[in-house]
């Protein structure tokens, strides 16, 4: 089937804010006595939304906390990601000019394990929020990536088969959830390794390397 859609991931997609994200976590875990490394959040958790990364690392480390400390945590990681946001440069180089092509022939969507109100607000402050048709977020959907709702969701509300869409992906948890849901896939190198990628059907340096001229060479790849 020809791909008809695309789906972008958010944070390490368009937006250059994996780094804020892993340093808001790392300052409010510091709080309770806990030390997340950058290399274990690359490695390990990027891809989880909020609550699945504390989830997981809670898992990890061997303890227990309750439903209101992960609350809490999630709350607090959100304020100073919000305090981080105010003073960086977001969209990585070429960005909007990649999404404005893409946009001008395929109906637009983006699944994310951020949340709805960073991605309108970072969308809206750079002119790009009329490009998307569709936003699925992590406070969107009941299973957040690795799990494929995210992506499903996104594609059922854009009005096109999932196996008629591509999703654009920056790290593992993501790749899984736009395959397991049917998608054709792009990775890009900005957080993970290549290796790390293997999976994708296309790996590219970034979001300014995804134009329609490669999407049409990935329809010829399974067309062909």
């Amino acid at each position: 089937m020809s791909i008809r859609a695309v789906v972008l991931d958010f944070d390490g997609v368009i937006a250059d804010t994996e780094r804020l994200h892993y340093a808001a976590f790392r300052d409010v875990f510091a709080d309770r006595g806990w030390t997340l490394s950058e290399a274990a959040y690359f490695d390990r958790y990027i891809g989880y939304d909020d609550y699945g990364l504390v989830r997981e690392f809670v898992r990890d480390s061997g303890m227990a906390i309750t439903e209101d400390d992960s609350d809490t945590i999630v709350e607090a990681k959100g304020r100073l990601f919000g305090r981080h946001l105010e003073s960086a440069d977001i969209l990585f180089p070429g960005a909007k000019a990649s999404i404005e092509q893409l946009a001008a022939r395929f109906p637009m969507g983006i699944a994310s394990g951020a949340l709805h109100h960073e991605i309108v607000a970072i969308l809206r402050t750079s002119g790009l929020l009329e490009r998307f048709s569709v936003i699925v977020a992590a406070d969107d959907v009941t299973l957040s990536k690795p799990a494929p709702e995210t992506y499903l969701t996104a594609a059922e509300r854009l009005g096109v088969p999932a196996s008629a869409c591509v999703a654009v992906e920056d790290s593992v948890a993501g790749l899984a959830a736009a395959r397991s849901a049917g998608m054709r896939t792009i990775g890009v190198t900005t957080t993970s390794t290549r290796l790390a990628l293997a999976s994708a059907d296309c790996i590219v340096a970034g979001l300014h390397e995804v134009s329609p001229d490669l999407i049409a060479a990935l329809d010829d790849k399974f067309l062909g």
